[in-house]
């Protein structure tokens, strides 16, 4: 049966006023040298997209989907058909998923492998008839109580053993399906208090894990990318991927580094206190920019609200890092978003793709545009001109000292700096925007 009552949704333009239409994305536009398809490996997301149920903390769900009348393995019979019926219609290309979003887990983990088999099968064959990929998949290795301690921290080697298998039945499902990474998000990998923590062992038995993953993904052939995927809070007081800074930390310490890159998502950035391009920044400058979770955050509130992106400066700024990152790789933009608990009706999952796939369109072209233009490298280039001779040019070339500084400031009686502008710079990306919406 047909899930939804779609045609496949087409370019129209800036200026078309049909709601199940791209106004920016144009797959075949070829910008800096690639078509928009290739520049943007848009994902859906399994579990916002044919798992929610739009509860929140204070209210029951609010989702109308036409194949919630069933139940157990015919429900995600159905949601796998949906799901590639859904792909058609976006002219996406990958999907994401945890282990349970496919397959309802059975009464032990033999039952709930024999499931995913059934439904891995089913997948497979709907690949081979779409061509449609796998961009990663992954455990779900927080929501069970048995995780109540965490996973791969947690103090019960037991449950260290029932995370691991997971794992494993999930690299050799990656494998099978040819997956173009594999992502773990330490969902429990933290603690609540350190009054009864030993957060060394913690840590050391989250790097053991790590370590026989990747030495099964050697054994197996995976030959897909680990991610790690950041977040700072929710559900412990405390994670261990806290931000892409302290997980590489991590990665350093443990010999890691080689084998991981960063799944970055925008509202994981900014619950750690970070702008989305900051965390995308850092992850480019040290090489570890691997994939997208592509949502934004509530200003005004403190949790994973996991909206669709629809912020075009945010976007914008989005892919001018990816673009300098030269693409990435083999990751991709996975919209880890969901509709708003009023936007229950089942188009809603069409009309939201289309509005986070324009705001990503839309960004796009505005940064290729910058870049070509030499817009911020002129900008820093003219910031730190200092550096580029005498004393500067020195101190970038580690060839001076304390004292020849010292010599240098005593002998330099006035300091001038220059105004960053930094209003007018941002006033000129707006401009940016507003002219390429223009088609200026």
């Amino acid at each position: 049966m047909a899930y939804f009552n779609q045609e496949q949704i087409k370019y129209e333009g800036p200026y078309s006023t049909n709601p199940m239409s791209f106004k920016y994305f144009n797959p075949a536009e070829v910008i800096g040298g690639k078509t928009m398809e290739e520049h943007m490996k848009f994902s859906v997301a399994y579990w916002h997209t044919f798992t929610e149920d739009l509860s929140d903390p204070f209210g029951e769900g609010t989702a109308d989907r036409n194949w919630d009348h069933l139940e157990g393995m015919e429900k995600a019979k159905a949601r796998v058909e949906a799901m590639f019926e859904l792909l058609g219609i976006l002219n996406v290309e990958y999907f994401c998923f945890h282990d349970v979003d496919i397959a309802p887990e059975g009464k032990d983990l033999k039952e709930s492998n024999e499931n995913l088999d059934e439904i891995v099968a089913l997948i497979k064959r709907k690949m081979d008839e779409t061509d449609k990929k796998l961009l990663w998949n992954t455990a779900n290795n927080f929501s069970h109580e048995r995780f109540v301690h965490g996973a791969a921290s947690s103090s019960n080697a037991e449950v260290f053993a029932y995370a691991a298998a997971k794992v494993k039945k999930q690299l050799d499902i990656a494998k099978e399906l040819g997956a173009s990474s594999y992502v773990f998000w330490g969902g429990r990998e933290g603690y609540e208090s350190l009054i009864n923590t030993d957060m060394k062992l913690e840590l050391d038995n989250l790097a053991r894990f790590f370590k026989m993953a990747k030495d099964y993904a050697e054994r197996i052939g995976f030959e897909g990318q680990f991610l790690i995927e950041p977040k700072p809070k929710e559900p412990t007081s405390h994670q261990y991927d806290f931000d892409v800074a302290s997980g590489h930390a991590f990665l350093q310490k443990y010999g890691l580094e080689n084998d991981f890159k960063f799944n970055i998502e925008a509202n994981h950035a900014t619950l750690a206190g970070h702008s989305f391009q900051h965390e995308l920044r850092y992850a480019r400058d040290n090489g570890m920019l691997g994939s997208v979770d592509a949502n934004q955050g509530h200003p005004l509130l403190g949790w994973d609200t996991d909206e669709f992106p629809t912020d075009v400066y945010e976007t914008t700024m989005a892919m001018y890092e990816i673009l300098k990152n030269g693409g990435l790789g083999k990751g991709g933009l996975n919209f880890d978003a969901k509709p708003r608990r009023t936007s229950f009706e089942q188009e809603d999952l069409i009309l939201t793709h289309v509005a986070g796939m324009d705001a990503f369109a839309l960004g796009l072209r505005v940064a290729n545009q910058m870049i070509e233009d030499n817009f911020f490298e002129n900008i820093v280039s003219e910031k730190y001109k200092t550096y580029t001779e005498g004393i500067g040019q020195k101190i970038v070339e580690d060839a001076t000292s304390f004292e020849e500084l010292e010599e240098y400031a005593l002998n330099n009686s006035e300091i001038k700096n220059t105004s960053d502008h930094l209003e007018l710079v941002k006033s000129q990306i707006n401009q940016y925007i507003l002219n390429i919406n223009r088609g200026v």
